[in-house]
C-alpha cells in the first residue's frame, strides 16, 4: 500500500509541494543517489538503488517535466548501480553525474561530458604515498570516481579520528592542485572548483525551465543544491527541500522542509507523488 504525501514542516516546503501537484508538467524532481536512492552501504562499490526506487520513478517520471539525478558518481556508474537503462517510462530521466560534468540522457541512452581537469590527474599520482607518509592506511582507500577522487575514513579503527585528522592536509593537498575538498559522510573528496550539486541543478532547472522544482538529498554534498533551491524560492520559483533522513548530517535535516527516514521512505514519497500527480 503507498503511503499518503507526507506534509512539509514549513509554508515554503508547503507552497512547493503545492505547486508541484498543481502543475507537475513543469516540476523537476531532482534526488541525489548514495543516501537518497540507494542506502549507504561501507563499500560504495556494492551501492545499489531501493528495491522499489526503479519502479516508482517509472511511475512518476511521465507525469513531470524530468527526473534528475544528482550525484558525484560517474553518470555511467550511477546508472549503472541504479538500473534506470531501458526501462519503459523513464524516458524524462537524465544523470547528471560528476556534479554535472557528465550527463546521462535516458532517451539517447549516452553519456556527455566536459574535458577533465588536470589537477585531478596530479592527485591521482600523489594521493596513495600521500597517505602513506600520514600513517593513514589502516582502514583508509581511494574511491576513484574519474573526475575526482574519495578518501573513506568509514572502515578505519577510528573513523571520525582519521576524518578529522585528514581532512586539513587533503585540503591543502587539493588546494595545491586547483582542487576542492568537499567532506561527506566519513569521506573526503578533492574535486575541481566549480562542480557542485547546486551549479548542476540550478544550470538544469533554468535549461528545462522548470515552474517548481524539489531536491532530496542526505549529506554535506547536498547542501549546495538546497542553497540553490533556496535561491530558486527566492526569484519566485517555488521549491520543496526533502531530508533523507541521517543523524549524521543534522545541517541538512534543519534546512529541509520535509524529513523521512531513508532510501525506502524517499522511495514511499515518490510512489506517492505519482499517485497524486496521476489522479490530480
Amino acid at each position: 500500500m503507498v503511503n499518503s504525501l507526507p506534509h512539509p514542516t514549513t509554508s515554503a516546503g508547503r507552497d512547493g509541494l503545492a505547486a508541484l501537484l498543481a502543475r507537475p508538467e513543469k516540476a523537476v524532481v531532482a534526488l541525489d543517489f548514495d543516501g537518497t536512492l540507494a542506502e549507504i552501504v561501507p563499500d560504495p562499490e556494492s551501492a545499489r538503488a531501493h528495491p522499489g526506487a526503479v519502479e516508482a520513478l517509472a511511475a512518476l517520471a511521465p507525469e513531470v517535466a524530468s527526473i534528475a539525478v544528482v550525484t558525484g558518481r560517474p553518470a555511467g556508474v550511477a546508472v549503472r548501480y541504479g538500473g534506470f537503462a531501458g526501462v519503459p517510462g523513464l524516458e524524462h530521466l537524465v544523470v547528471l553525474g560528476h556534479y554535472g560534468a557528465e550527463r546521462w540522457d535516458a532517451v539517447t541512452g549516452t553519456v556527455r561530458a566536459a574535458a577533465p581537469h588536470p589537477g585531478v590527474a596530479s592527485v591521482r599520482a600523489e594521493l596513495p604515498g600521500f597517505l602513506d607518509r600520514a600513517g593513514a592506511w589502516q582502514g583508509v582507500w581511494i574511491e576513484e570516481k574519474g573526475r575526482a577522487l574519495a578518501v573513506h575514513t568509514r572502515r578505519a579503527v577510528d573513523p571520525e579520528g582519521a576524518f578529522e585528522a585528514l581532512k586539513g592536509p587533503l585540503g591543502d593537498l587539493a588546494t595545491h592542485h586547483g582542487l576542492v575538498l568537499e567532506p561527506g559522510r566519513m569521506v573526503l573528496e578533492l574535486r575541481p572548483p566549480g562542480m557542485d550539486k547546486g551549479v548542476a541543478l540550478a544550470e538544469y532547472v533554468r535549461e528545462t525551465g522548470a515552474g517548481s522544482v524539489l531536491y532530496a538529498g542526505d549529506d554535506l554534498g547536498d547542501l549546495p543544491a538546497f542553497a540553490a533551491v533556496e535561491k530558486l524560492r527566492s526569484d519566485g520559483t517555488p521549491g520543496l527541500l526533502v531530508c533523507s533522513g541521517s543523524a549524521e548530517v543534522p545541517e541538512l535535516a534543519e534546512r529541509a522542509d520535509l524529513a523521512v527516514a531513508g532510501p525506502a521512505a524517499v522511495v514511499d514519497l515518490l510512489a506517492a507523488l505519482a499517485t497524486a500527480v496521476g489522479e490530480g
